[in-house]
């Protein structure tokens, strides 16, 4: 009786559902996906200004599709430039390759250049429409701990000190490379740093050069550059320095235009506006959750930039996890399912981490001519499903396991993400296929009733889920049913029948749990 009594008294004295350790981006994403749940979240970071370096350079379909989720991908993309071709190139000019990046099966841009101070006030702002969220700058998480009912943080207020406890059922720590959570729990961190220092330059663009739309590798074997056309008219050079170099050799404008001279920038092209220096880290987390407290982003691992993945890695840390919180939340899914956070999100970010190791080798390196940077180039986009022309992009991301029932093999749907047609309700209304799902569970049936399909425990079990079933059907047939989704361009249709499935149940962030034909049973 005193246990249960206990129980309630500690469940009731909870301040949030979700507390989030830091502001960043993976903070604040977490903060727009839990918000759009109506999950109570509390948000504590130091510092209320945003970081004013540019960061992170890119993101591409997947991330957006998280985005869009709680719709706020149109609000970034009207800030982010487009960007379809990669460039590798000598200092002479000779173009030593070209890469197309070919449309995306996603809805969303293939790949998209950002300025990430605005990237990140856009996302803060989405989250100030979200009343469940509070977000308390000024503010240091000291201490975490936790027992079998909550978690608890010690908080203290920068200003005057005074330290608070405030309590929820998880932590999310997403506190960076050098998380406070992560040392306290004594969780190691596995990995080492490249000892290559770099500076980047960031600048301000006052007149066209040629090719300045670009993402370039500049080949050379004293001084290999990476040129990023940021958006907004900002622009990016990445220099490694020697071993002979140091952070005093470029601390001035004049050192720095002597570097971009070499590039034939000059002072009429751009206005430099800040630069900095780093060392690039291959690091990760001995594990990634510590009972309540989950670790994300950077506090959970570490890559090289060369593959653009860093940022949007811990994004897609976030979206993972926090439908999956929504539904232990909600009490419609066992704490287990919070155990595939891990397995589902480290093999990606690990394959990730390789393929930016490997590239920044081959930038690093003399390329000496097209056919041998495009055998080396050519294995490392394998790896990232992207396309080496004329190769179509047809591998969006998958899982190999984790909240799936069966295993990720042949042509079958499980485990992989589902492509984004542009569709119709019966009364034709067209829209995104994302826009129709919404935050539900949704089984989709080729010309057919998927809940048809279900034996009656099946059904009762995806019911309890809340699961949508909708049939697809073709744009020149007609619909059956006002929760019907027509095909416009037979794209959903085609994608299950070369996966020779009659229907999918589909997650909230896409990925397909269960397969007709491969089993539909609720994953374990």
């Amino acid at each position: 009786m005193n246990t249960a009594s206990n129980q309630s008294n500690s469940e009731t004295a909870l301040d949030a559902e979700v507390i989030l350790v830091g502001y960043g981006p993976t903070a604040v994403a977490a903060a727009n996906f839990l918000g759009a749940y109506g999950i109570k979240t509390i948000a504590f970071e130091r510092y209320k200004d945003i970081y004013a370096r540019a960061r992170a350079v890119t993101v591409n379909d997947w991330t957006m599709r998280c985005f869009q989720s709680v719709g706020l991908d149109a609000d970034l993309l009207k800030d982010m430039d487009p960007t379809n071709t990669l460039l590798w190139k000598t200092y002479s000019g000779k173009e030593l390759m070209r890469i197309n990046l070919n449309k995306s099966t996603l809805g969303q841009p293939a790949s998209s250049m950002i300025y990430q101070p605005v990237m990140e006030q856009t996302l803060r702002t989405g989250v100030e429409h979200h009343a469940c969220v509070d977000v308390q700058f000024g503010k240091q998480v000291t201490h975490v701990s936790q027992d079998a009912h909550c978690a608890s943080v010690e908080v203290a207020d920068v200003e005057t000190g005074v330290t608070t406890t405030v309590r929820a059922r998880y932590v999310l720590a997403c506190d960076g490379g050098s998380s406070g959570v992560r040392t306290q729990l004594d969780i190691p961190l596995i990995g080492s740093t490249i000892n290559t220092l770099w500076v980047v330059i960031d600048a301000r663009v006052k007149k066209w050069w040629p090719e300045r739309h670009i993402l370039k590798f500049w080949s050379d074997k004293q001084r290999p550059v990476v040129d990023i056309p940021l958006s907004l008219g900002n622009h990016r050079w990445e220099f490694p320095l020697s071993d002979k170099e140091s952070e005093k050799d470029f601390e001035t404008k004049e050192q720095l235009w002597k570097m971009l001279s070499t590039m034939g920038i000059t002072p009429e092209h751009v206005e430099i506006h800040q630069h900095a220096f780093y060392r690039h880290h291959v690091r990760r987390a001995a594990r990634w959750r510590e009972g309540r407290v989950f670790l994300l982003g950077d506090a959970a691992h570490m890559m090289p930039p060369w593959a653009g993945q860093g940022m949007q890695s811990g994004i897609r840390d976030s979206f993972n996890l926090c439908w999956k919180l929504r539904e232990v939340i909600k009490g419609r899914l066992p704490e287990s399912v919070l155990d595939t956070y891990e397995s589902e999100r480290a093999p990606n970010v690990a394959m990730i981490t390789d393929v930016s190791e490997e590239l920044g080798r081959v930038i690093k390196m003399t390329m000496t001519g097209p056919e041998k940077i495009k055998a080396m180039v050519g294995g490392l986009l394998s790896k990232l499903k992207l396309p080496i022309p004329p190769s179509p992009l047809d591998k969006p991301p998958t899982i190999g396991k984790g909240w799936i029932t069966g295993a990720l093999s042949g042509k079958s749907a499980v485990g992989q993400m589902i492509a984004q047609p542009r569709v119709s309700t019966p009364a034709g209304h067209r829209c995104r296929l994302d826009d129709l799902l919404g935050h539900d569970f949704v089984m989709l049936g080729d010309e057919v009733d998927p809940a048809s399909l279900l034996s009656v425990q099946e059904r009762k079990a995806w019911d309890s889920l809340g699961t949508r079933y909708i049939a697809v059907r073709s744009a020149v047939g007609s619909a059956r049913g006002d929760t019907d989704i027509m095909d416009m361009e037979g794209t959903l249709l085609n994608w299950l029948r070369q996966r020779q499935t009659k229907a999918v149940v589909v997650r909230p962030d896409r990925f397909v749990a269960a397969a007709y034909g491969t089993g539909l049973s609720v994953p374990k």
